[in-house]
């Protein structure tokens, strides 16, 4: 998916490190996160944005916690090299994962519904990337535990893990060139109509009316990310449907966005219009199969995940069978 290392699995380890600087004529008239970049290159910005924050830093003796404040030639600071919530982030954790396969080269994860896939602002613990940490000392020396794609919190099902750097960076390849196949089974809200086949083409970017949200966008008109799914109908009930998608590109909340989209949002999916029902508080969404080429052997992989039980429950009460 393209995605890059933490910025700052640098941050220093030890409580109170105190760093005075001051301000020379190259970093005169810089932003003040900029010129501590500047002055503590060993760290990112992201970091030192965060002590600042954190009130960790002090201009010419007065406490200052504005980025964009401007400096002087001349300036003092003081800055206490504090660990922050992030940069104590990757840390390894003992958890129970459910592992579908496993290498030399890679493993596939079964996700359960809740757990979040990488540390982020309010869940810097206890995500699936602090467990493959604690189930493998060698996933720290692979960038983000070797993660390559992601599902949501409240999405189960599989996902394949790097757990060496030549496997990640050709499974990253491999998702770019979409020759990864992952299929999902969803039960949405609403009556199908025509044909038990039918693709949606809609690019997906950011919602204008709320930044919490993804959108179908004209991309004539807003900036977006081509987008399609393939959906087919497996049953239909009264009130819901059972359908199978497909993906072809992997833009965020894409099978979310382009049910909602067509008329059809997912249960449980209050961001997109699906209300809870059916026992359900998440969205209907489990990631039921996944194959690839293995990026070292060439042999081809196929996996597949059974619902988990709450999303058996929902087809049950909803009238719908497992397929």
């Amino acid at each position: 998916m393209g995605e890059v290392e933490s910025e700052d699995a640098d941050a220093p380890q030890s409580e109170g490190e105190l760093r005075s600087l001051v301000i020379d004529a190259d970093q005169h008239g810089e932003r003040l996160d900029r010129a501590l970049v500047l002055c503590v290159p060993e760290f990112s910005r992201s970091y030192l944005q965060q002590l600042l924050a954190a009130g960790a830093a002090r201009l010419n003796g007065h406490a200052v916690l504005k980025p964009a404040q401007r400096v002087k030639v001349g300036d003092r600071i003081e800055l206490e090299m504090r660990p922050t919530q992030e940069s104590q982030a990757f840390r390894a954790e003992v958890m129970a994962l459910d592992v579908a396969y496993e290498d030399a080269h890679l493993l596939v994860v079964n996700k359960p519904a809740g757990l979040v896939v990488h540390p982020a602002p309010g869940n810097w613990s206890g995500t699936l990337l602090n467990g493959l940490l604690g189930r493998d000392a060698h996933a720290a020396q692979v960038p983000r535990a070797g993660i390559v794609h992601r599902l949501d919190k409240d999405t189960s099902g599989l996902m394949v893990v790097a757990r060496t750097r030549s496997a990640m960076d050709a499974l990253v390849e491999m998702i770019g060139k979409r020759t990864v196949h992952r299929q999902y089974m969803a039960i949405a809200w609403g009556h199908w109509s025509g044909p038990v086949d039918r693709t949606v083409d809609a690019a997906i970017g950011r919602d204008p009316r709320n930044r919490l949200r993804m959108a179908a966008v004209d991309l004539a008109r807003q900036a977006g990310k081509l987008a399609r799914t393939d959906i087919h109908l497996l049953q239909q009930a009264p009130a819901q449907c059972l359908v199978r998608c497909t993906l072809h590109t992997g833009r965020t909340h894409q099978i979310r966005v382009h049910m909602a989209h067509i008329g059809l949002p997912l249960v449980g999916d209050t961001l997109y219009g699906g209300a809870p029902a059916l026992g359900l508080e998440r969205q209907a969404l489990h990631a039921q199969r996944l194959e690839f080429q293995h990026p070292v052997t060439g042999k081809l992989l196929a996996f597949s995940a059974p619902l988990p039980q709450d999303m058996q429950d929902a087809l049950v009460a909803g009238g719908l069978q497992a397929p």
